[in-house]
C-alpha cells in the first residue's frame, strides 16, 4: 500500500474518516450533532465520512433510546463505533502456563483463559497447549477465527522482528523457535510476537501502575529476571531485541549464578522450579537461617539489577512484577539501594495486574497494530461481518 502525497485528492477524506472514527470509538453514542461539533468538520462533511464508515462496517447506526422513541417527532440519529467488527487476541506463553484474553476493536476483554502446562515440555506440546487455549476462549466467546485481526504473543527470551526466538534458555527447545511463523499458520491475520517483559511493561502502562508515567522499567523478577522498558511512552527494545536481559548481569562476574542464589543446599535450584522456590520464602518466614540468607541473597542481587537499569535508563518509575512481586520486604530494601546507587531515585511499586501481564500487554500491542490500521491516513480498512 503506497504512501498518500499532499496532492492525493481523498488524502483529506481518509484524514477526516479516521477523526470521526477515533471520536465515535472514544465517546460512545453520538449524533452528527456531536460528531460535528467534536471533530470541528462541517456537518455534510461528517454526514458523509459516516455513511462511508457505515458501508465498511466499522459504524453502525444506533437504536434510539425508549425515552426518544416515545418523542413526537423524529429523534437524532445516532451513530457507533462496531467494536464488534473484529477481535484481537493476546497470548502469554509461559513456564507453568498459557493463557488468551480476547477484545473487540475497543480493546475491552470479554473472555479469557489459560492451561496448565509443564516446564519440561517440548516445544510441540507446548504451541498444541497454545493452541487448545485459544480454541477454548474463541468457544466460549462465540468469536469465529476469521473475525480476529491481530494476534499478540508475550513469549520469554530474546525476539527478533519476525517473531523468531533467538535466545530462549527458559523453555526447551525455545531457542531457534520460528514462534511467530508457527503461530501464522493457525491464524488468518498478522500474529506478532514480543518479549514476555517488554509486553508486561506495555500492559502497565494501559491498564496497571503505570498509567501516568511514559518512562517505565518492568522487571519480571524470578531466579533470572528480565526486563521491559518504555521511554517516551515508546517500547525499548534495543538494536537486538535484547534490551533489558538484566538476568545476565552475572555473568559479569558478579558471584552466584541464579540458581544457587536460593538455594540452601549445595545443589543449585531448576530456575523453573516454583515450588522449591516458595519454599524456600516459606522457611525463611518460619525463621530457617540458611533459608533467610538465601532470600537476602535474591534480593541483594534483585536491587543490584534493577539499579544497573536504573542508572542507564533514567525512568520516574519502576513496576516489580513475576512470582516476586509477592515477596514481603522486596520493595523497602529496592528503593533504599535505589537511593544509594542512583542519582534520581524512581518511584517503585508492584505490579496492579499480577499474572494477567503478558498477556494483557500481548493484546494491547495486537490493538496497536490494529489501530495503525484504523485511524491511519495511508488506506481503508473493510471490516469483516
Amino acid at each position: 500500500m503506497g504512501r498518500l502525497t499532499g496532492g492525493d485528492p481523498s488524502l483529506l477524506r481518509r484524514i477526516n474518516s479516521a477523526v470521526v472514527l477515533h471520536s465515535l470509538r472514544d465517546a460512545g453514542d453520538l449524533t452528527l450533532t456531536d460528531l460535528t461539533r467534536i471533530t470541528g468538520l462541517s456537518r455534510p462533511t461528517v454526514e458523509g465520512v459516516v455513511e462511508g464508515l457505515i458501508e465498511t462496517g466499522l459504524v453502525v447506526e444506533s437504536a434510539p433510546a425508549e425515552g426518544e422513541a416515545r418523542k413526537q417527532g423524529r429523534p437524532a440519529r445516532r451513530f457507533r463505533f462496531r467494536a464488534e467488527a473484529g477481535h484481537l487476541l493476546g497470548i502469554e506463553i509461559g513456564p507453568h502456563r498459557v493463557a488468551a484474553l480476547i477484545s473487540g476493536l475497543d480493546g475491552r476483554i470479554i473472555g479469557a483463559g489459560s492451561r496448565v502446562v509443564s516446564e519440561t515440555a517440548d516445544a510441540d506440546e507446548r504451541l498444541d497447549r497454545v493452541r487448545l487455549v485459544v480454541a477454548d476462549v474463541l468457544r466460549r466467546t462465540g468469536v469465529s477465527r476469521g473475525s480476529l485481526r491481530a494476534v499478540g504473543v508475550g513469549s520469554p527470551g530474546i525476539v527478533e522482528a519476525d517473531g523468531t526466538v533467538r535466545l530462549g534458555t527458559a523453555l526447551p527447545q525455545w531457542t531457534g523457535l520460528p514462534l511467530g511463523e508457527r503461530l501464522r499458520r493457525s491464524f488468518r491475520c498478522p500474529v506478532l510476537v514480543e518479549n514476555d517483559a517488554n509486553a508486561a511493561a506495555v500492559a502497565e502502562q494501559w491498564k496497571g501502575a503505570a498509567i501516568d508515567s511514559d518512562d517505565i522499567v518492568f522487571v519480571l523478577a524470578g531466579l533470572s529476571p528480565g526486563a521491559g522498558a518504555l521511554i517516551g511512552g515508546r517500547l525499548h527494545r534495543g538494536f537486538g531485541g535484547a534490551a533489558g536481559e538484566i538476568g545476565a548481569l552475572h555473568l559479569l562476574g558478579r558471584g552466584a549464578t541464579p540458581e544457587t542464589l536460593l538455594s540452601t543446599t549445595d545443589e543449585p535450584l531448576h530456575p523453573l522450579d516454583e515450588q522449591a522456590v516458595a519454599k524456600v520464602f516459606a522457611d525463611a518466614k518460619g525463621g530457617d537461617v540458611r533459608a533467610q540468607e538465601a532470600v537476602e541473597r535474591f534480593i541483594e542481587r534483585l536491587v543490584h539489577d534493577v539499579a544497573a537499569l536504573v542508572l542507564a535508563l533514567d525512568p520516574e518509575l519502576v513496576v516489580i512484577g513475576g512470582w516476586a512481586a509477592g515477596l514481603d520486604g522486596v520493595l523497602d530494601p529496592l528503593r533504599d539501594e535505589l537511593s544509594r546507587f542512583c542519582l534520581r531515585p524512581p518511584l517503585v511499586a508492584l505490579s496492579l495486574l499480577g499474572e494477567a501481564a503478558v498477556a494483557t500487554g500481548a493484546l494491547r500491542l495486537a490493538l496497536d497494530h490494529v489501530e495503525e490500521q484504523l485511524f491511519a491516513v495511508e488506506g481503508t480498512v473493510t471490516a469483516r461481518r
